[in-house]
């Protein structure tokens, strides 16, 4: 297939393409011999800025936690371990950001796992949260996944310039998908503010939607802004600033939809939709309008899709019912109060409201005596 007969002989050697890599680089070991450095950076920036964030948002967390057990509660913006965790989060975004610039949507976007994974390996160690066997095999799970998801994603070039972005924004694939999607998002939007449908699904496709968008113009922001500092102005172009807007209204009213599901659904359901949802609607974009898997082979496209699975399988597995079992309480407990004793296991009645109550020395004699009566 265009390379030598020695190569072709070798034992076990695959003879297949690599999203359309030359046949020397399709073995797995010579992929990672020869995979494109800028795409090696990206991957790099995505995997650490996944974990920054996850690290910020355990770090908010647990400045929540400390707050709530203190005396005399102060806000958590006065609190120095809150505001580390806004720095960490500020930097995990910003690596996130310019890992769009060096490596393919549909290669960063799932990537976003790494958050999921972290968080888990976190609240375990460090909030001394239960570790469950879906927790294991979802981390499992969703490395393989992403391993995977490295191993066959597309590797064409990833610098362009702005008469580039503006030929794809023009390109008839991607003014249909535009259109269908402002379409679906009109009809959405309709059942969510005129029907005061508040469904998890409707909110979650609304920030899909809206992420899509926000992927394709943080790419071409990311990517226009390093090829300048490599030495190519590319910030005289109109469209790099009408990509900025765009990128910063997406991610603002994403921002919004996805706190609105998070208010009235359990993030245990938000997660793992919002993370499928999300990243399919990445990989449609990116597809569509960088059109990024042009000359995938059937085989690598099909592992990449598996690793693609794998990793939404093992997201949904670690989310599943986390909140459920830090938050959920049997019976309450008051602790030793003085001069009171407690009448029962303070649980809510199955035929009525009531927790039960606390009831004096006095009162227990009182009570003792009537039921002595009764029998």
């Amino acid at each position: 297939m265009g390379n030598s007969n020695n190569n072709a002989s070798e034992p076990g050697f695959l003879n297949y393409t690599l999203w359309g890599q030359p046949d020397n680089a399709t073995h797995t070991s010579d992929f990672w011999k020869n995979i494109d450095q800028n795409q090696l950076v990206g991957v790099v920036l995505a995997i650490l800025g996944s974990f920054l964030i996850s690290i910020a948002l355990n770090l908010q967390k647990s400045a929540h936690l400390r707050l709530a057990k203190l005396p005399d509660p102060k806000a958590y913006h006065k609190s120095k371990v809150w505001w580390f965790g806004v720095l960490l989060m500020a930097v995990g975004e910003l690596a996130v950001f310019m890992a769009y610039g060096f490596a393919p949507v549909t290669l960063i976007a799932p990537l976003g796992c790494v958050s999921v994974i972290g968080s888990a390996v976190i609240s375990v160690v460090f909030l001394k949260e239960l570790l469950r066997a879906s927790d294991v095999l979802g981390g499992t799970l969703a490395i393989t996944g992403a391993y995977l998801l490295v191993t066959f994603s597309p590797t064409a070039p990833q610098e362009f310039t702005a008469v580039t972005v503006q030929t794809y924004l023009v390109s008839w694939e991607c003014l249909v998908y535009l259109i269908l999607e402002v379409i679906l998002f009109c009809v959405l939007l309709y059942f969510y503010k005129r029907k005061n449908v508040k469904h998890v699904i409707i909110l979650v496709m609304l920030v899909a939607l809206l992420g899509s968008v926000a992927v394709i113009s943080t790419k071409a922001v990311s990517g226009l802004l390093i090829l300048t500092a490599k030495g190519s102005m590319q910030l005289t172009y109109p469209l790099f600033y009408v990509m900025l807007v765009v990128m910063v209204t997406s991610c603002a009213a994403q921002v919004k939809f996805l706190a609105h599901a998070t208010q009235l659904f359990n993030t245990t359901d938000v997660v793992p939709i919002n993370f499928v949802f999300f990243t399919t609607s990445a990989l449609i974009a990116g597809v569509i309008f960088y059109q990024e898997c042009r000359d995938g082979a059937p085989l690598s496209v099909f592992m990449f899709l598996f690793g693609l699975l794998l990793t939404f399988l093992g997201v949904f597995l670690i989310a599943k019912n986390r909140d459920k079992n830090s938050q959920e309480v049997a019976f309450i407990t008051f602790g030793q109060v003085p001069g009171k004793h407690m009448m029962d296991t303070i649980q809510p009645e199955s035929n009525n409201f009531s927790y039960g109550t606390l009831h004096s020395e006095g009162d227990m004699e009182k009570i003792d005596s009537v039921e002595r009566k009764e029998f």
